[in-house]
């Protein structure tokens, strides 16, 4: 990821208000601890100020609010991933492309229906406002999900992001059961209860 682009992704980290070791912080960005630091002194530039708490058990905290835009995909996004679609021989990748693109598309229409008013319905923006800080706080969700294949069933999820894709809202989570990323659309959510263990 280039310079900029791992910079956000520290602030977005930080502006949970969690208290990040550096070596956390390389460790999740892939970069040196030295990086981070770069890093650190270019956000002060830009006038957010990041507090270092000294000590084994330091690290950075952010104690200011800050709005940060949010990244979105774009048309040409996906229309790259067409092209590289059709260049591909291997079957398996070209099919991993495929799912990858019809994702960032779904991001991409969700992003432009961000621009209006939220349209939900009392329980659907329960669903959203709960999950929206569990994503926040950090912390884990049960939810009892209705899947066409298996009905119902009970799930611990740790949600990432919140996206609209059509005409619904979506959670992109890990899953404890399939220990993998999944996306859980929030009308098939049946119950939900926010715990408090966190990821």
């Amino acid at each position: 990821m280039s310079k900029i682009s791992n910079t956000i992704s520290m602030l977005n980290l930080l502006s949970t208000g969690r208290k990040y070791s550096i070596q956390e912080l390389a460790t999740i960005l892939e970069v040196s601890p030295r990086m981070v630091r770069t890093y650190k002194e270019e956000l002060e530039k830009s006038g957010i100020y990041i507090d270092t708490i000294m000590g084994p058990y330091g690290g950075y905290v952010l104690n200011q609010s800050i709005r940060i835009p949010k990244r979105k995909f774009k048309k040409e996004d996906y229309l790259l991933l067409d092209q590289m679609i059709m260049e591909t021989k291997d079957s398996k990748t070209k099919e991993k492309l495929t799912l990858l693109k019809d994702k960032i598309r779904g991001i991409y229409i969700g992003s432009k229906d961000e621009k209006k008013e939220l349209d939900l319905t009392n329980e659907t923006q329960q669903k959203y406002n709960t999950l929206m800080r569990a994503i926040k706080e950090r912390k884990k969700v049960k939810i009892l999900y209705y899947s066409f294949n298996s009905g119902e069933n009970e799930r611990i999820i740790e949600p990432a992001d919140m996206f609209l894709f059509k005409d619904g809202w979506y959670c992109a989570a890990f899953c404890e059961l399939r220990k993998d990323i999944r996306h859980f659309e929030l009308k098939r959510i049946r119950k939900f209860d926010l715990l408090e263990e966190t990821f």
